[in-house]
């Protein structure tokens, strides 16, 4: 094989018991007597002895390809590498394994962001910034130690980091990315787990700053989703270390919590001159706390690229146009676009659904909501905005039937798809089975070209739905609540876990949903990037959180968005390159001139 090419063996999806070896037995140059694919035997480093192991010294590269084809369960690639692609590798777990090319660096005083998909290497990234791995350059099988990997970045921004990390004298705190994970793992009152993180005795400050005093005495396990993450937050921040690893911020969270979130951040990096390194798929949160950018690209699973560090406002444009401009590198073939938004024209525009004024309590002193009247559009897109704890999914449990209101009819005589915001997938089952639990159409050509393919389900159809990551779990209940056979589809909070490639794709695959089936879909979701390119009209959800909410009826997009963000107090402009939003820094002259003159969504 060229020295530009990688053969991977994916080890979890490998399943020799249930194939008869076709990648060993088509491969031409073990035809011919050589030994390319084999099995890796009992004294192998990873995988079982009777997975297969690919020679790629041997290997013809994707010129051939035939193991890939032949390989029933999709456990083999074969990867050209970028010709632009020039630097060896700073780690390789094994031969037929990942490989990272490229590292972030942490700046003292700043906040580094990385961009890119799931599975590309930040993890990896992250655990040789925090010591815990010994880059290996690539030479997994007589790994080159420290010295060699100093001398391979001296003359760098690295060099003096790497070197303190070789000799231990580099902390970190981490922030996890999958925050709903924290109760399986500690039980107990709040107030203990962040009890022992608070080195700094910034406890009670970090709490007020992102309002989450309430939480202390309460157990971890009955905190919400945007309690829990928010708690993560203050555990990490709270630690006395040289570097803070932030993995995503925005799950769960509204809004204004995120902006709250971001700025604490930043002055964290600022004010006590901390190395932070947040990954976020939010690009108008990245946008707002990051001082620098990384890209990252590849293919996940098999090979990850970090880039040099870029300005924000850059990194970012050229992730959206699929070209990166220093590395002459195209990793899409189609850019993300923002076009002036305008409601989509519509086939049929008549009423699905009116609902009179509705109200619901939980009970004397607790919440309730108040929901005004209004219609439902057939064949629309309708977004739902609001902060948390306002009554949103209240609102979507009301029309599914799951919560009778106090007041008003809400017996709509409509058949209801639902996905909850908090998915609990514990069914001892397996992926694909599940969803044709839901569907006959599962593996027709609409099903696979609409929804698995658009949402990536081809590469965990055969996977345990208890072994799903997050967001491999989320684009499953996207695609079981668009699978059903429904009047009306409810889907709240589909970015969570999501990166941006998946965002888009998931908004992608709604959109067209809804165009050629004639279905309505209400949207609930806090990605500002995700309803602007998905949402027809917005419903605007205002009040008290956790005390009472108000919901207004549906509104035009300018009308809506102006409501919800002069709520929480945000203008946003548009991008001039790429016509992306981006949050105004408060108290600016462009945040001064768009409040003064009420449009806080995008100046017209």
């Amino acid at each position: 094989m060229a020295d530009d090419s990688i053969a991977v063996v994916d080890l979890e999806r490998c399943q020799p018991d249930r194939c008869s070896y076709e990648c060993k037995n088509y491969c031409p140059p073990n035809r011919t007597g050589k030994e390319c694919i084999t099995l890796r035997g009992e004294d192998a480093d990873e995988g079982g002895p009777d997975q297969v192991h690919i020679s790629e010294e041997i290997c013809l590269g994707e010129t051939c390809g035939i193991c890939v084809e032949k390989c029933p369960f999709d456990a083999i690639e074969i990867i050209n590498l970028p010709q632009e692609l020039e630097d060896e590798p700073v780690h390789r777990y094994g031969e037929n394994a990942f490989s990272l090319y490229g590292l972030p660096v942490p700046l003292e005083g700043q906040v580094t962001g990385i961009l890119g998909p799931n599975g590309i290497g930040k993890t990896t990234a992250v655990k040789i910034l925090a010591g815990e791995l010994a880059p290996n350059l690539g030479q997994h099988a007589d790994p080159p130690g420290w010295d060699a990997v100093l001398d391979a970045y001296r003359g760098t921004e690295l060099q003096d980091y790497l070197a303190d990390v070789r000799d231990g004298e580099v902390s970190v705190a981490r922030k996890p990315q999958y925050v709903d994970k924290i109760p399986d793992r500690f039980g107990g009152p709040t107030a203990e787990l962040l009890e022992q993180t608070d080195e700094r005795g910034v406890l009670d400050d970090l709490l007020e700053r992102l309002d989450i005093e309430h939480v202390v005495d309460q157990d971890i396990d009955s905190l919400s989703g945007g309690e829990l993450q928010r708690v993560a937050l203050v555990a990490c921040l709270a630690r006395d270390v040289d570097f803070y690893f932030i993995d995503e911020i925005t799950p769960y969270l509204d809004i204004s919590q995120r902006v709250k979130a971001a700025r604490l951040i930043q002055e964290m990096a600022e004010e006590h001159g901390k190395s932070m390194l947040v990954v976020e798929h939010d690009l108008a949160i990245l946008d707002l706390v990051a001082d620098n950018l990384h890209v990252a690209y590849g293919e996940p699973g098999a090979y990850g690229v970090i880039t040099s560090p870029k300005s924000v406002r850059n990194g970012i444009n050229e992730y959206l146009k699929g070209y990166l401009q220093n590395e002459n590198m195209r990793i899409r073939p189609n850019a993300i676009e923002f076009e002036e938004h305008a409601p989509r024209e519509v086939t049929r525009a008549d009423t699905l659904v009116e609902y009179p004024d509705i109200s619901k309590s939980y009970g004397e002193g607790e919440f309730g909501l108040e929901v005004e009247g209004g219609k439902i559009r057939e064949n629309e897109v309708l977004g739902i905005v609001g902060p948390n704890g306002i009554g949103k999914s209240t609102f979507a449990q009301l029309l599914a039937g799951r919560l009778e209101p106090d007041e008003g009819e809400a017996d709509f005589d409509l058949d209801i798809a639902y996905k909850p915001q908090y998915i609990e997938i514990d069914q001892p089952m397996r992926t694909d089975s599940f969803l044709r639990s839901i569907t006959d159409r599962v593996g027709s050509s609409y099903w696979n070209t609409e929804i698995a393919q658009p949402l990536q389900l081809d590469r965990i159809m055969e996977q345990q739905l208890t072994d799903l990551s997050g967001g491999e779990r989320q684009r499953v209940a996207i695609a079981a609540c668009l699978s059903e056979s429904a009047d009306l589809y409810l889907l709240d909070e589909p970015s969570a876990y999501l990166d941006v490639e998946q965002r888009v794709r998931a908004t992608n695959a709604i959109r067209r949903f809804a165009e050629q089936q004639d279905a309505t879909v209400m949207v609930i979701d806090h990605d500002i990037y995700m309803i602007d390119l998905l949402a027809d009209r917005l419903m605007v959800f205002d009040g008290e959180p956790a005390v009472h909410g108000r919901a207004s009826a549906p509104k035009g997009m300018r009308e809506g968005m102006n409501d919800f963000l002069a709520n929480l107090d945000i203008t946003f402009r548009r991008d001039e390159n790429v016509g992306r939003p981006r949050i105004n820094k408060p108290g600016s002259q462009l945040d001064r001139e768009q409040k003064k003159e009420g449009e806080y969504y995008y100046a017209p």
